[in-house]
């Protein structure tokens, strides 16, 4: 569980996040204030600044406890199945999560991370931990592929699957006889050539 500074009290962080959580599954975050959230868990909004010193370091907490839900929908996924049925799983689930929690998701996005001290490092070790994931699969499915060939494919990779899954919450992927285009099928399409470029090693002509 994301965790403020260490004086803080555990049980107000607890009615925080919660709050936070009932509010993003109705609204977006640009619409939440301090001083709401403070009368929503019944305190004054200067006891939310001592406890996390800015509304902005509390919004990161938000981002830290998204990161861990995202984390958690993706663990079981990484069972032994196909390397290609792997990552076509993990865009599904990334999908799914941005559709269900889609205040929350573009918290994630739109507020910048955290830049410096405990938040930074926290966001960054549980990205980063999302990223190798993805690395070590690609790494499987092609083993030529060296460390920063694989890492740059799966930040090009995940970028593509980002693309489309922000295009399909906002309905600007398009029609095709008059019915949309489905994000899953779109997500296959893409995971399935990007996958099968892999297949022949690199440098092979």
């Amino acid at each position: 569980m994301a965790r403020p500074r260490q004086h803080a009290p555990e049980a107000l962080h607890a009615q925080v996040m919660a709050a936070c959580d009932a509010w993003l599954q109705e609204h977006p975050a640009h619409m939440l204030s301090l001083r709401a959230l403070a009368r929503e868990v019944g305190c004054a909004p200067s006891t939310l600044l001592k406890l996390y010193g800015s509304f902005g370091n509390l919004l990161q907490h938000v981002n830290i406890e998204t990161l861990a839900r995202l984390r958690g929908e993706i663990e079981p996924l990484l069972a032994d199945v196909a390397p290609e049925e792997r990552l076509k799983a993990l865009a599904r689930a990334y999908w799914q999560f941005a559709r269900q929690d889609a205040y929350r998701w573009q918290l994630l996005f739109d507020y910048p991370l955290a830049q410096e001290g405990e938040l930074d490092q926290r966001q960054n070790e549980m990205i980063e931990g999302l990223f190798l994931r993805v690395e070590a699969t690609l790494k499987e499915y092609q083993p030529a592929l060296d460390d920063l060939e694989a890492r740059r494919l799966s930040r090009t990779l995940w970028g593509s699957v980002h693309g489309l899954v922000q295009l399909g919450l906002n309905e600007r992927l398009g029609h095709w006889q008059g019915e949309p285009l489905e994000v899953r099928e779109l997500l296959d399409q893409l995971l399935s050539t990007i996958l099968a470029g892999l297949r022949q090693p690199p440098g092979v002509a």
